[in-house]
């Protein structure tokens, strides 16, 4: 299998030089009851950068993303050891309130998941919950939102119509708009595009790339095109561990484990 790389002239030491951890991970061990799922897992995550994460089926890529925004802790038998922090704060201490992180770390999932309700009010809902109540501010916000997903004028005309009546692709760039209607930090994207068409892949791939101007953006993906395509670093995840994470350039193009370069040429996964 070919991978084509879209970053030119990448100075990799100048890349790793200038980049701001927005996450630290150290020694991070997760199990499912029994089932030791993350082993071990350290490296930092970038701020305004792209982090890809790859690696294949059930090998904890899912697993770690939503280790990041603390949503992995509604599985009841999920425990954990390690840190994580982010911005220099354990998100596992205890005066650490997990709605404060998740209005930090926002989340974009597999398959679009509009509310039932109005384009308008999917986006006002979290800036409602914050406490904005004046219809001024909220419009303001609906429409800020929505030009950052880069779906505001395909839906100006329909913000009072059912959400659930656009495309698979708006719905997924109107979920994009819910997450920014919080001014989030970081947005963590688990296989965003999977379940859309290309055309509608491109437009969210292309987002990203504006997104990570004014965003961290960790993204999960089964298709190692797209890793090269958006990334700036990439993670390679195999049975729960972390084989390999450098800039995307130089582990699509030289890797340095065998097992890395058994995955990207396509001998297993």
């Amino acid at each position: 299998m070919e991978i084509t790389i879209n970053h030119k002239n990448v100075n990799k030491e100048q890349v790793q030089q200038d980049a701001v951890p927005v996450f630290k991970v150290n020694n991070l061990n997760l199990w499912y009851g029994q089932d030791h799922a993350l082993k071990d897992i350290k490296f930092d995550i970038p701020e305004k950068q792209v982090t890809a994460i790859i690696g294949p089926s059930g090998c904890g890529k899912s697993t770690f993303i939503k280790t990041l925004n603390r949503m992995v802790e509604m599985v009841p038998i999920v425990r954990m050891s390690g840190e994580i922090n982010y911005r220099g704060r354990n998100i596992f201490d205890s005066k650490y309130g997990v709605e404060e992180l998740r209005t930090q770390v926002g989340m974009v999932f597999q398959k679009p998941n509009p509310f039932p309700k109005s384009i308008y009010e999917n986006i006002a809902y979290g800036p409602k919950i914050h406490g904005i109540k004046n219809k001024k501010v909220l419009d303001e916000v609906v429409e800020k939102s929505l030009r950052g997903a880069a779906i505001w004028d395909e839906v100006k005309d329909r913000l009072h119509e059912n959400a659930f009546g656009l495309s698979g692709g708006q719905q997924q760039r109107l979920c994009i708009a819910r997450c920014l209607a919080i001014e989030p930090d970081v947005i963590l994207m688990d296989e965003p595009t999977s379940a859309l068409d290309p055309i509608s892949t491109l437009k969210v791939e292309e987002l990203v790339q504006e997104l990570k101007k004014e965003y961290s953006i960790v993204i999960v993906t089964h298709n190692m095109q797209q890793a090269a395509r958006i990334s700036d670093r990439t993670a390679f995840f195999l049975n729960g561990e972390v084989i390999e994470f450098t800039d995307t350039s130089t582990l699509f193009s030289n890797p340095s484990d065998k097992r890395t370069e058994d995955y990207i040429t396509g001998r297993f996964g």
